[in-house]
């Protein structure tokens, strides 16, 4: 996909699809840490699934009041921007948009107020707030406890220790960032479950709010709205967002996997149960599919998430640093008036030999937004290894320490799990990142299939189109569909040199 509005059409798969409804079309909202954007989607049986991207915009953090925010206020003015402008393409085209889904990143919330109104703009989970909540949460819940119930890697910023910093929540309740999208377009609070087991609150097994954790730090028992499941409807639009966007008075609002990660595994092309996926953008989220959590304490030992996936399943996966590192490099490079292309720095850092140095590219001191490639060679530097001051060396070694990351992380959920896996699924942008998706080959001795890029949006719109009737089935059926046509790289495994 580029800028501005472009079209990607699939072929159906056969009996994917049921009766053709194609005056139907789908809007999916898909905001990730460093942009977002609005897309139409359209499933018929004769053409599959389009998606069309009508609005990007960029997404960032903002530094407020001491500490660093979503700006969720301009964040939502372009949400409606977006639902305007999909609204006239429709209605250029003779079709009805029938409903909307959203999905966003993880963990962060805003606090709203009994009138509705939201309380201040939303901390996000790069700020460094919750650190100091980590030990107090652990004093009075254990970390072994809290695994044992939730199922939930620990990560200094999950959305219990950001809680644990606020200092007074009587009469409010916390949206996460896409319910809270929904409730300024519907006024219905709900918040959707695959985003609720990020939270550090959830019940794995029970699929419910683990109540005795919201005792025990203090929370009201109604913090958070009551759950809600992919499909099913929180609402429709407010008449003031029907007058302002232009969209139908009967327009829906539909759950989905509001977790961005949880749409995105819901369009992984994979035949099967045996795979492993990479959700690769920003983090890269790294696991398998399963039935029922892993709540053993060698998982959580090995820092394993267990989380809600789409139909009930189980996303076990663990946070691997992401194509963070990357962006925040070039970002770095550009104040400096270095701007080589990122395919150009890409054949430059394959260019170099195998067995450069590397780091653990999720360590938490690679979180906060800096000089990121000062602080790569640091990392380096503190392995007793040197790495060059180029551009394409520091490269490098981030594809370099990703693809070990992954190979480790897989590894692992195939003990933890006893699942052997016979191929890795990578969607998303860093599909498109032919030195990444080789390397992971290698690291992982697996073959690797790359694509589609758009997995995210592609999850988000068969959710809707099921809910809507147009697509029948489980998500065997859903992921046929979302393979369709679509492009797939596939990398096979070649031997790696051992790291300097």
């Amino acid at each position: 996909m580029t800028n501005g509005t472009t079209t990607d059409t699939a072929p159906a798969h056969a009996g994917a699809v049921s009766s053709p409804q194609t005056n139907k079309v789908f809007a999916a909202i898909d905001i990730g840490a460093s942009s977002g954007r609005v897309m139409l989607g359209r499933v018929s049986p004769t053409s599959g699934v389009a998606l069309e991207t009508i609005h990007r915009f960029p997404n960032g953090v903002i530094e407020l009041d001491g500490g660093l925010h979503w700006d969720f206020d301009a964040l939502f003015a372009e949400v409606l921007k977006g639902l305007a402008t999909a609204a006239s393409v429709a209605a250029g085209s003779g079709e009805r948009i029938a409903s909307i889904g959203i999905d966003t990143w993880a963990v962060d919330y805003g606090l709203v107020n009994d009138a509705g109104e939201l309380t201040a703009q939303p901390y996000s989970y790069r700020d460094e707030r919750s650190r100091a909540a980590v030990e107090r949460v652990h004093a009075v819940i254990p970390p072994e406890k809290l695994y044992a119930t939730t199922g939930l890697q620990y990560l200094q910023f999950n959305t219990l220790y950001q809680l644990a910093t606020e200092k007074d929540v009587d009469g409010l309740q916390a949206l996460l960032i896409p319910d809270l999208i929904a409730f300024l377009l519907t006024g219905e609070r709900r918040t959707e479950a695959t985003n609720a087991s990020t939270t550090g609150l959830f019940d794995a097994v029970a699929g419910q709010w683990a109540l005795g954790f919201l005792d025990a730090l203090g929370l009201p028992r109604d913090i958070f709205p009551p759950l809600i499941q992919p499909g099913e409807t929180i609402g429709t639009l407010l008449p003031a967002i029907v007058e302002r966007t232009g969209l139908s008075a009967g327009t829906k609002v539909v759950a989905v996997g509001s977790h961005d990660t949880a749409s995105a595994v819901a369009a992984v092309p994979a035949e099967g149960q045996d795979f492993a996926y990479i959700s690769s953008g920003t983090w890269s989220l790294v696991g398998v599919e399963l039935n029922a959590p892993v709540l053993t304490e060698a998982s959580r030992q090995a820092n394993f998430t267990n989380e809600r996936g789409v139909d009930g399943t189980i996303r076990y996966l663990r946070n691997v640093g992401g194509l963070w590192l990357l962006s925040e490099c070039q970002r770095s490079w550009a104040a400096q008036g270095f701007n080589q292309s990122l395919p150009a720095l890409l054949d430059s850092a394959a260019a170099l030999p195998d067995g450069g140095p590397r780091i653990n590219a999720d360590d938490p001191s690679f979180t906060a937004p800096d000089d990121m490639p000062d602080r790569i060679r640091a990392a380096v530097r503190n392995t007793g290894a040197v790495l060059a001051d180029r551009p394409a060396a520091v490269v490098r070694c981030i594809m370099d320490s990703l693809a070990a990351g992954y190979g480790r992380t897989l590894a692992d959920a195939e003990r933890l799990t006893g699942r052997n896996t016979t191929v890795v699924h990578i969607v998303g942008g860093g599909s498109q990142n032919r030195l990444l998706c080789q390397l992971t080959a290698n690291a992982t001795g697996k073959p690797v299939i790359a694509g589609p890029v758009e997995a995210t949006a592609l999850g988000n719109v068969l959710v809707q189109a099921r809910a809507g009737g147009v697509v029948q089935g489980g998500l065997p059926e859903l992921r046929m569909l979302a393979a369709s046509g679509v492009e797939l790289e596939k990398y096979q495994p070649a031997l790696m040199s051992e790291p300097a």
